[in-house]
């Protein structure tokens, strides 16, 4: 693994060989680290969202896994 980092951006270079899946779940962290450096939520409050949200698609979504 090679890091470069210019006035603009860092550069992360990996081996073709690193499995896709552990790729894709670094990408995935690195985006939502960019994505929420500069919030000022707090925990509680995006608690309560995703609680919201979870009961909200489950009353939606219930039917489909009900047997």
């Amino acid at each position: 693994m090679l890091i470069e980092r210019t006035d603009k951006e860092v550069i992360i270079r990996l081996p073709a060989t690193m499995d896709t899946d552990d790729l894709q779940d670094f990408l995935n962290y690195a985006r939502y680290s960019e994505l929420t450096a500069k919030t000022n939520v707090s925990q509680k409050t995006v608690d309560g969202l995703a609680s919201k949200v979870n009961k909200d698609w489950w009353t939606k979504n219930s039917k489909r896994f009900a047997k």
